[in-house]
């Protein structure tokens, strides 16, 4: 089998409960990754936030190389 590194682009579409738009903005960048809510419940308290859904929307590969074996 041959290995391949493959770049990819993703976009996500967040519901999340803030206080304002900024806290949104700033709260749903930092506490998403791959697909998962990443905040911990004293974070949500802290920062008076909950994600309630997460959304893969695109999902693009926009490079990919083929990666040589040692031998």
């Amino acid at each position: 089998m041959k290995t391949f590194r493959v770049s990819l682009v993703k976009s996500y579409s967040v519901i999340i409960k803030a206080e304002n738009e900024t806290n949104a903005k700033r709260l749903s960048e930092f506490f998403t990754g791959d697909i998962q809510d990443l905040s911990e419940e004293k974070h949500r308290e802290e920062y008076k936030f909950s994600i309630t859904e997460i959304e893969c929307v695109d999902n693009n590969a926009v490079y990919i190389e083929e990666l040589r074996e040692n031998e």
